[in-house]
């Protein structure tokens, strides 16, 4: 991979988190879930030819602006594991999530959720989460990771590398019908 190529990578995956946390308004302790399909990002098919160099320049991406911001990231795997999702121990222990025995590798959970494993300082694998917001990077189907009521976030960011972008924040669900009164804060 040039290294031209991985440095914009990671650079716009940076700047779409920076302004998806931003326009969602994420507060400290938030999950963004994320699915990164790194043959989409080179410019090829999804599934087709898995990179670990892409995968990681676009996780530093991402990664470095979880942490600076305080959230906790759920990195999607492929759908050979069923995009389970790979998150810190201490996440899973907080939202008394199951635990499976499963270690992510290229072809079997996909480039990113390998990346996410060996960058994690204690990573397990989750099968379900409900995070706060999203990033599908490459059509990854990050939906059913999100909490129930999803709402697209538009950045100026539209690809990552090659691979369409598509961010989403979520909502509490509007209940009471036409006579209720709605918090607009939490619009």
């Amino acid at each position: 991979m040039e290294e031209e190529f991985l440095k914009e990578i990671n650079k716009q995956a940076g700047q779409a988190t920076r302004l998806l946390i931003e326009q969602a308004h994420l507060l400290e302790g938030d999950i963004l879930v994320v699915g990164c399909s790194s043959s989409e990002v080179t410019g090829e098919r999804i599934g087709t030819s898995s990179s670990l160099e892409t995968a990681e320049a676009v996780f530093e991406g991402i990664y470095q602006v979880v942490l600076e911001k305080k959230l906790y990231l759920a990195a999607q795997c492929c759908e050979h594991l069923n995009r389970a999702l790979v998150i810190e121990k201490e996440l899973a222990r907080r939202e008394r999530l199951p635990v499976v025995n499963v270690v992510p590798q290229p072809k079997a959970g996909g480039s990113f959720g390998t990346t996410a494993y060996k960058r994690f300082s204690e990573p397990v694998v989750v099968e379900h989460i409900s995070g706060q917001a999203g990033m599908d990077i490459g059509d990854t189907l990050i939906g059913m990771h999100l909490m129930e009521v999803a709402v697209p976030v538009r950045i100026h960011i539209k690809e990552i590398g090659h691979a369409h972008l598509v961010c989403a924040r979520t909502r509490g669900k509007f209940i009471g019908g036409e006579r209720a009164v709605y918090n607009k804060n939490m619009l």
